[in-house]
């Protein structure tokens, strides 16, 4: 199903708000216990340690999920790219070997906390008059959660913790090994590329520094290529739903406001753009991002999301280029 996350009404909110305060699945505290040192020792060459790596080197596959496809393929042209080596989207030798200047675990233990399991976990409709009917737009599963803490899809965790209740406090777990990495190189400059699907940031000399997938418009509401600006960053944003914005609404739709959450349409972020009713924005469906289309706006994965509102700021330059 196409996210419509695009063409905002102006009156989308930008109060900063602490996520615990707007949905009932409050992310877990940062400093939740996180170890490497029991890690097993692991196939040296997967695609699960590509996709690990090139989220740490901040050129973003995606939703790790330890399957090849265009995200990986696209992640890895680009960082290739950066480094100087063939363009090929393969890993090769070469680009192996830049990968693995971070000599790191590819996954790493950790310890379920009680915020993670505390729920409410609830099903959530998919209509949107329905959807704001409701007091928020949380998670629907610990998995889920997990899933965006460890920028992995549900799927890859229980694969990796088969047997484990994921849902009970305490339970040491397998995740992707992607909270400690280091935050990318100051950027002066946002990307957007529509050939490639691809938001990236910039520094003052013109070097891409990080890239990340993205959904970017469709034939009936195409990416408003030229030069913006950022004009402001909400986290954890309301939705202020008006279809008249939306050539696909239901006819019988009203406008509505949409609580915060993650699984809010614009999910954690919305970076707003001097383009009227555009912006760079999250998502509640990690896994269509960069292979799904959008209302014209630039949909990412929530993770992508919260570390583009600490790249960037009000006044920053944004490209949109074919």
């Amino acid at each position: 199903m196409i996210v419509r996350t695009s063409r905002l009404a102006l009156a989308l909110a930008f109060a900063l708000v602490p996520l615990a305060a707007v949905h009932a699945n409050p992310v877990p505290a940062q400093d939740a216990p996180v170890s490497a040192a029991a890690a097993p020792a692991e196939e040296a060459r997967s695609v699960l340690r590509a996709q690990v790596l090139l989220d740490r080197a901040h050129f973003s596959p995606g939703e790790i999920d330890g399957e090849s496809g265009s995200n990986l393929r696209t992640a890895l042209i680009g960082f290739q790219r950066s480094r100087g080596l063939p363009e090929d989207g393969e890993l090769g030798p070469a680009t192996w070997a830049e990968l693995e200047r971070e000599a790191v675990a590819t996954l790493v233990d950790y310890t379920v906390q009680g915020e993670d399991v505390a729920g409410p976990f609830e099903a959530l409709p998919t209509d949107m008059m329905e959807k704001a009917k409701l007091d928020a737009l949380g998670y629907t599963s610990v998995e889920e959660g997990l899933g965006e803490r460890f920028h992995a899809s549900p799927a890859l965790l229980r694969s990796l913790n088969e047997g484990k209740p994921l849902d009970v406090a305490g339970t040491v777990i397998r995740v992707p090994n992607v909270a400690d990495a280091p935050a990318p190189a100051a950027a002066t400059q946002v990307i957007v590329d529509k050939s490639e699907g691809t938001v990236l940031l910039a520094a003052a000399d013109g070097k891409v520094i990080a890239q990340f997938p993205a959904s970017t418009g469709s034939e009936h509401d195409p990416l408003p290529l030229g030069e913006w600006k950022v004009t402001g960053v909400a986290v954890d944003p309301t939705f202020s739903y008006n279809p008249d914005l939306f050539w696909d609404a239901n006819p019988e739709h009203a406008k509505a406001k949409l609580a915060a959450g993650p699984n809010n349409p614009v999910g954690r972020v919305w970076i707003d753009l001097s383009k009227e009713h555009y912006g760079i924005h999250g998502t509640p469906e990690p896994s269509r991002v960069g292979k799904g289309e959008s209302h014209g706006c630039i949909r990412v994965t929530n993770w992508t999301a919260l570390l583009l509102s600490e790249a960037v700021k009000a006044g920053m330059p944004v490209l949109m280029r074919e």
